[in-house]
């Protein structure tokens, strides 16, 4: 079966037998993870950095709301969020 077959037959499946292929799929990850050699790791590690860079760019949707950096978020003026409990 492809990838494609997989993905075009998961809609019409379970939740629950969703949930069993998604943990079968991240085993056989975590196992293949585990055998890896070190140097294997570090070149995966590396290409994970490398792919995720573009999520760090200025302009990125990871970055949108660093915008409202040290802004008040409670915007009445009148309620003492951090001491309504009291």
């Amino acid at each position: 079966m492809q990838i494609k077959e997989i993905l075009q037959a998961l809609p019409s499946l379970s939740i629950s037998d969703r949930l069993k292929i998604a943990e079968s799929a991240l085993q056989l990850v975590i196992q293949e993870k585990h055998s890896l050699t070190k140097d294997q790791q570090k070149r995966q590690l590396t290409l994970a950095a490398m792919t995720a860079i573009a999520d760090y760019a200025p302009s990125s949707e990871l970055n949108i709301f660093s915008e409202l950096e040290g802004e008040d978020f409670c915007n009445d003026p009148d309620e003492d969020f951090y001491n309504s409990g009291n």
